[in-house]
């Protein structure tokens, strides 16, 4: 599995495990875990979740698939904007920290940005890693404005990452917040890597033909795209054992410059700003 460096100088896989839409349904529980259990096996130890997900059934998921090898995963979770104040913070956190079954947060990210100042949140999230709670903070869905605040709070030099939406269909974060974080060292975090609508992504003749090439899927294809430059993580998910296979393995995947070039000329990288892409 290759890896990609935080600010601080810790590496993690390039390509780890989301779990969006995970937790909502009790008779699937079991089942998502074992497919979490997998990644982690195959590599894929960074495992990313937010107190949103499932009201916190997500968390709870991955705490059944972390169970007794805790400390060989890597856990990134999220606090909600409407709780990230000073005092809100370490309240969620608490509240997180029960539903994983564990006594610290590998990674803790700001959703997105609310109604509070991020100054509150960030002295929250540096309390927080002061008294060894939390390893790392960062941030999620902030443009380059926003990530330029941060860094000029007190202890906002320690944001490790910014978690935003990145794939073949949603480039925009090249023009300028891709360029800005890179230079910082900063590694960017790329969520649904497939696309939107994976159904849509899969209409692609260029990602098709470049599959063809390789003998690997679609979705394989579009993962090592995003992981392209090194500075990218990416955190598909997979609630089954196939899916989680081909996404461990796309992290080999090597593509070549007439890949690339195909692929931009169907999917064009931006020639100006763009507001950031959401989901």
């Amino acid at each position: 599995m290759r890896t990609v460096t935080l600010p601080g100088g810790e590496t993690v896989p390039a390509v780890g495990q989301g779990t969006w839409n995970m937790g909502e349904r009790a008779d699937q529980a079991a089942r998502e875990a074992d497919a979490l259990r997998l990644g982690i096996d195959l590599g894929m130890t960074l495992v990313d979740t937010a107190e949103m997900y499932a009201s916190g059934g997500a968390e709870e998921v991955v705490a059944r698939a972390v169970a007794g090898q805790r400390d060989k995963v890597f856990i990134v979770s999220k606090v909600l904007p409407q709780n990230a104040s000073r005092s809100g913070v370490p309240a969620a956190c608490e509240r997180s920290l029960r539903r994983l079954g564990t006594d610290r947060i590998d990674l803790y990210l700001l959703h997105w940005r609310g109604s509070h100042r991020l100054a509150e949140t960030v002295a929250a999230f540096e309390a927080l890693r002061a008294a060894g709670k939390i390893r790392h903070w960062g941030v999620s869905n902030l443009d380059v404005a926003d990530m330029e605040e941060v860094a000029g709070l007190p202890g906002g030099a320690a944001c490790a990452t910014d978690q935003v939406l990145y794939h073949p269909d949603s480039r925009g974060i090249e023009f300028d917040l891709l360029p800005w974080c890179a230079q910082r060292g900063v590694p960017v975090m790329a969520y649904s890597p497939l696309g939107h609508n994976v159904q849509r992504l899969a209409r692609s003749a260029a990602l098709r033909a470049v599959a063809d090439r390789h003998g690997v899927t679609l979705a394989q294809v579009a993962i090592a795209w995003g992981l392209r430059d090194g500075h990218v993580i990416s955190i598909p998910k997979a609630a089954d054992a196939a899916h989680v296979r081909e996404n461990a393995a796309a992290a080999e995947l090597a593509l070549t410059p007439q890949d690339l070039a195909e692929i931009d000329a169907a999917h064009p990288p931006p020639k100006r700003k763009r507001a950031l892409d959401l989901l």
